[in-house]
C-alpha cells in the first residue's frame, strides 16, 4: 500500500529500468499477471489498483474518472516518476487519456489497449457492449477470442477474491454507469495530448469494435493504430508476450 493524500492505494512494483505505469481494465488485475511479468523483464512496472478497486481505498470526493486522473497525477509526483510510459487497458485506457489531457509533464508516451472513454457513434446507441445489461456468458463471448482466459469457478474462489470481484464491479458502476463508459467532454480535450500515442486493438474485439478504436485514435494528434491478431478486447491477456514485446519496443 502507498498513501496518497490520506488514501491507501494498492500498488505492485516489479522489475528495473524505465518506468511503465499499467492502468488495469474494469475487470481488475485478473488475467494480467503474465503481461506484467513480461514487461518487468525489461522495465520497472508500476501497477496500482484504481481507487475503489482491488484493495484500494475509495476516497471521499472521487466519483468520476476525471477525479481519478488527478489522483494518479498525485501518485506520479509522490513516487517521483518521470518519462513514464502509461499503458491503459480498456477502462484503464480511459483513465490514461484523462490524465494525459491534463498534463504530460511526467509522461513520455501512451499505449492504449482497447481503450474506452469516448463517444464516436450515434447518441442513442452505445458504441460498446453494456456489461450491466448483458448476461455474463454473452459478455465473455463478445469480449474474448477464447473465454478460457477469463472463466473461473466462482465456488472455488476465496472470500477475499470474491470481495475484490464485487468491489471492482461496484466501482465500475460508480465511474462508468451513466454515461456508459465515456466522458462527454473527453473528445474535445484529446487534442491536448502532446506525447506519442499507440493504440493496440484486438483483431477479434467484439466488445469495443475495431471501428471504434480507429475512430478513437484519430482524435489524438499523431496517434498510431495497430491490430493484434488472435485477441479480443484484452490483447494484453490473450497475447501477453506479443503485446508486452511491442510495448518494450516503444519504450526503448
Amino acid at each position: 500500500m502507498v498513501n496518497i493524500n490520506g488514501a491507501n492505494i494498492e500498488l505492485v512494483r516489479r522489475g528495473k529500468g524505465r518506468p511503465i505505469l499499467f492502468l488495469h481494465p474494469h475487470i481488475g488485475l485478473h488475467g494480467s499477471d503474465a503481461f506484467i511479468a513480461r514487461l518487468a523483464e525489461h522495465a520497472e512496472v508500476i501497477v496500482p489498483s484504481h481507487p475503489g478497486y482491488g484493495h484500494s481505498d475509495l476516497p471521499a470526493g472521487i466519483s468520476t474518472v476525471d477525479d481519478m486522473a488527478y489522483r494518479y497525477l498525485d501518485l506520479l509526483e509522490a513516487l517521483n516518476l518521470r518519462e513514464v510510459t502509461v499503458v491503459g487497458a480498456s477502462f484503464g485506457g480511459w483513465v490514461a487519456a484523462e490524465i494525459a489531457t491534463k498534463t504530460t509533464e511526467r509522461i513520455a508516451r501512451l499505449v492504449m489497449l482497447g481503450a474506452l472513454g469516448v463517444k464516436v457513434g450515434p447518441r442513442d446507441k452505445s458504441d460498446i457492449v453494456d456489461i450491466f445489461a448483458t448476461p455474463r456468458s454473452k459478455w465473455e463471448e463478445l469480449t474474448f477470442r477464447d473465454v478460457k482466459y477469463w472463466q473461473r469457478d466462482y465456488e472455488k474462489l476465496s472470500e477475499d477474491e470474491l470481495t475484490v470481484i464485487a468491489r471492482n464491479r461496484e466501482a465500475t458502476a460508480l465511474f462508468a454507469w451513466n454515461p456508459y463508459m465515456y466522458n462527454p467532454k473527453l473528445n474535445a480535450r484529446l487534442h491536448r495530448i502532446r506525447v506519442p500515442a499507440l493504440f493496440l486493438w484486438g483483431e477479434a474485439d467484439r466488445f469495443a469494435p475495431v471501428e471504434y478504436g480507429e475512430a478513437y485514435s484519430k482524435l489524438i494528434p499523431g496517434a498510431r493504430f495497430e491490430l493484434v491478431k488472435d485477441a479480443g478486447h484484452f490483447p494484453h491477456i490473450e497475447q501477453a508476450e506479443r503485446v508486452a514485446r511491442r510495448i518494450v519496443q516503444e519504450v526503448k
